[in-house]
């Protein structure tokens, strides 16, 4: 790809980020992306090229928005963190008091940190959806209440992939004196007040122009990418009966890679899946949370909350959906042996298919932010973000 195609600017001593960003598309590795990082309050790199659409030619535009999958995990969890700093809600209260119709199937004694924590057993829904049913909001909590979990909460924990980010709206609606949805609060509360550009639901001003169109793949081609799958995650995804095929079957429309780039499901609240905005928003934000969060109103209990280290549920980090260990905390993921990102166990964030990843680093006071179109398989650290995170790092320790 032509050196033209890429754009932007970095601060002085931040140029290694943007030759790392450079040699990921003069390697092959990209079609289209978008990096950003802030340090201690001020934009450092902002960097993006290559095609907002390869298929069409239409080349990425400092305004382009992308979808990045589980990576909206992160963004949608900032509410939480905004409603707790408002005392509109309590991480060790139990969801059900928020939500009575929760209590359903044993669930009553989950509290809103195990939910948060994916400790909850909460990851899968047995009542099929249908897309015309994710837009239903009182029938989709109503199949999220009723159902069953998988475990006890606190003794194991697992990936709640899709069903995290409709438990967190459902909470957000109870407990917001508006009664507003996750991805209305998070417009009104947050994005518009700072000029961000991200949305859980996307609304139909927005043109297709600016929307990054995804590359994907066919689930069957990932027999050729083992080696970049965990071989225990490998073993779960094949076998037809594990937590994970549970998890991931339902709603059906997500089976389909190709889905993601579907307007109709774009327009739809899924903020766990399927939120987008621009890379340069979402490095903003956590950059925000790095230097304190002040400016999202958050206090030294909400941003303590955060940083501190998982709290482990009682048979340890092995993930019954994912299959091997992970750590999360309070809708985040926080860095740990298989993954170790950040400068220290402050860092949180959240990866997501493909290969985009977003974090906050408190103790550089960084907020990193990276989004592409070329998916790959890596189940998280994909090298290319890797590279662009871990030279942002060095450059900082440099200055």
């Amino acid at each position: 790809m032509s050196a033209a195609l890429i754009f932007g600017e970095v601060a002085e001593g931040f140029e290694k980020v943007e030759q790392v960003f450079r040699q990921n598309f003069a390697d092959g590795k990209e079609s289209g992306a978008a990096c950003a990082v802030y340090y201690e309050g001020k934009k450092v790199v902002d960097l993006w090229g290559g095609y907002r659409d390869e298929s069409s030619g239409a080349v990425w535009q400092e305004d382009t928005m992308v979808p990045v999958m589980s990576t909206s995990k992160g963004i949608s969890s900032v509410s939480m963190l905004v409603a707790h700093a408002r005392g509109y809600i309590d991480f060790d209260r139990t969801v059900s008091s928020y939500w009575p119709e929760f209590a359903q199937e044993g669930k009553g004694d989950i509290t809103v940190r195990q939910l948060l924590s994916h400790q909850a057993g909460c990851c899968a829904i047995d009542e099929p959806l249908r897309m015309e049913d994710i837009a239903d909001t009182a029938r989709l909590e109503s199949a999220l209440a009723k159902q069953k979990p998988l475990w006890k909460a606190g003794e194991y924990h697992g990936y709640h992939a899709v069903t995290l980010g409709w438990l967190e709206s459902a909470l957000i609606r109870r407990c917001d004196p508006k009664g507003r949805s996750l991805g209305q609060f998070f417009q009104e509360e947050i994005a518009e007040p700072l000029g961000v550009e991200f949305y859980f639901g996307l609304p139909e001003v927005i043109p297709d122009e600016r929307i990054a169109v995804m590359k994907t793949k066919p689930l069957w081609t990932s027999v050729f990418q083992l080696n970049k799958m965990p071989i225990r995650f490998v073993a779960a995804l094949m076998n037809p009966f594990s937590v994970l095929n549970k998890t991931v079957k339902n709603p059906a429309v997500f089976k389909d890679p190709r889905n993601i780039n579907d307007r109709a499901l774009m327009s739809l609240e899924v903020p766990a899946v399927c939120g987008l905005g621009r890379v340069e928003s979402m490095a903003r934000l956590y950059g925000l949370l790095a230097e304190g969060g002040e400016a999202l109103g958050l206090g030294e209990e909400t941003i303590k909350a955060v940083e501190e280290a998982a709290r482990p549920p009682a048979h340890g980090l092995l993930d019954r959906v994912l299959a091997q260990p992970t750590s999360f905390s309070l809708g985040y993921m926080k860095p740990f042996p298989g993954f170790p990102f950040g400068s220290d166990a402050r860092a949180y964030g959240t990866p997501g298919a493909g290969g985009s990843f977003a974090y906050a680093d408190p103790t550089l006071q960084m907020g990193f932010a990276y989004g592409l179109t070329e998916m790959d398989f890596y189940l998280f650290d994909d090298p290319r973000d890797k590279a662009l995170r871990e030279a942002a790092i060095r450059c900082i320790r440099a200055i």
